[in-house]
């Protein structure tokens, strides 16, 4: 009874108190044929010494860092994270498992989160940022709806060069509201085309990322300008923020609303989350424009009835936008720069030894940390053999676009060292 403390004479007040006979009348209401009717075949029961060794030997059939050398981005990147990041949003004020209300904590997490904003507005050249969202492709979903709202039109049209994870999770968003999504090609130097956007005048938004699921660098203010002529708004997504320390941000191409992932800014990779949702639009889509109030000295339970409440939200999401906000903060604009030129420097250099190494690289558009490589068949043997020696060679394209088979998106940040770059370059070409 350690982790479940409730006597026999507990459960019975309870079930009573409820109006059934025993735990299983709770789940009357679901069909029979739908329940576990036999017991859960669990293994017998381990020490905590024996569980941890267990743990450690189901991590180790991961090929994951560090013990792996992972050139895999693909919208989740290894980067080097300041210890100041991890002492400052440690701090009993900013974790907590529920949503910080108390004044004395709720003081400091709005301030928090106004530096966030206003950090973030800036990265993103817009004028305005919420508090964040769950994640990239919640955040570009959500844009897209904004854009229907204010141009009343029904019909958006997304790059497929955008990552296919996030379009997936548009369209789970946008099917059942009957709203249609148009998908836009992608060329040959592996960025949108964007003379194949059909009848633009349609549409509520057009959705490029920047760089895209490929790292190629797209025109947005093309973009933006062939939207605006026809009354849409242009929606730039992107999953690597890094990169506008050393290309133009979406606010300076004229992108109407900017959104996107922001794992890259302190965040570490955890086998999928958390992310951080970024969102951030021009100051003419603010509806009302009116002032803001907040109740800093008085407790939520004093306004808030379980009858009345809409929410019951009780994790800190806000953790992961006070973290970008204080790995930001810590780097600067000088350190962003630096960052991201060691990034493309990084890339660059991985580009030109596989080049050399008779690696071709069929996009030519300009990227910044990931690209695309193409290999001669037979080379997921060889992807296998770099696997046993601890190299996980990129991500196989073909699962998303049947038509790049045998095509890999590689990326190298600043923690890889020059001795990993080759030793990659090396072993694809033996």
């Amino acid at each position: 009874m350690r982790y479940l403390p409730h006597t026999s004479e507990d459960i019975a007040e309870m079930l009573n108190a409820v109006g059934v006979e025993s735990l299983d009348g709770l789940f009357a209401g679901i069909p029979e044929d739908c329940r576990r009717s036999a017991p859960m075949v669990l293994p017998p029961p381990l020490t905590e010494w024996e569980l941890n060794a267990h743990i450690d030997r189901l991590a180790g059939r991961m090929a994951a860092g560090p013990a792996y050398k992972v050139f895999i981005g693909a919208g989740s990147y290894e980067h080097f994270i300041p210890a100041s990041v991890g002492f400052l949003t440690s701090r009993s004020e900013f974790v907590t498992a529920y949503t910080p209300y108390q004044p004395e904590i709720s003081q400091g997490t709005l301030q928090a989160i106004f530096e966030y904003q206003t950090l973030a507005a800036r990265l993103l050249g817009m004028e305005v940022a919420n508090a964040s969202m769950y994640d990239g492709a919640s955040a570009l979903a959500e844009a897209l709806l904004m854009a229907v709202r204010i141009t009343r039109r029904s019909k958006v049209a997304v790059s497929r060069a955008v990552h296919p994870l996030y379009r997936r999770v548009v369209e789970t968003y946008l099917n059942p509201t009957g709203i249609e999504i148009r998908e836009i090609p992608f060329g040959p130097d592996g960025t949108t085309r964007l003379d194949a956007i059909a009848d633009p005048a349609e549409l509520a938004a057009v959705a490029v990322q920047s760089p895209n699921f490929f790292g190629c660098i797209e025109d947005v203010a093309a973009v933006s300008s062939q939207a605006r002529a026809a009354g849409a708004l242009c929606v730039a997504a992107f999953s690597e923020p890094l990169a506008f320390g050393l290309f133009k941000n979406p606010g300076s191409q004229g992108a109407d609303i900017a959104c996107g992932e922001g794992q890259s800014l302190g965040i570490p990779r955890a086998f999928g989350g958390p992310g951080l949702g970024m969102f951030a639009s021009k100051m003419q889509y603010v509806l009302e424009g009116r002032r803001g109030f907040v109740l800093t000295l008085s407790t939520r339970e004093q306004h808030i009835r379980r009858e009345k409440a809409t929410s019951n939200i009780c994790t800190n999401n806000s953790l992961c936008a006070l973290t970008a906000a204080v790995y930001m903060a810590s780097l600067g604009g000088t350190g962003l720069r630096e960052l991201a030129q060691l990034n493309y420097d990084k890339a660059e250099y991985l580009k030109a030894r596989l080049r050399a190494a008779g690696v071709r690289l069929p996009f030519g558009a300009a990227t910044f940390n990931e690209f695309v490589a193409a290999f001669p068949d037979g080379f997921d043997a060889v992807y296998r053999r770099l696997i046993a020696k601890g190299i996980v060679a990129g991500l196989p394209l073909g699962t998303y676009y049947p038509e790049l088979k045998n095509h890999y998106l590689l990326c190298a940040t600043e923690t890889m060292s020059r001795d990993d770059l080759d030793t990659l370059a090396r072993e694809v070409a033996s």
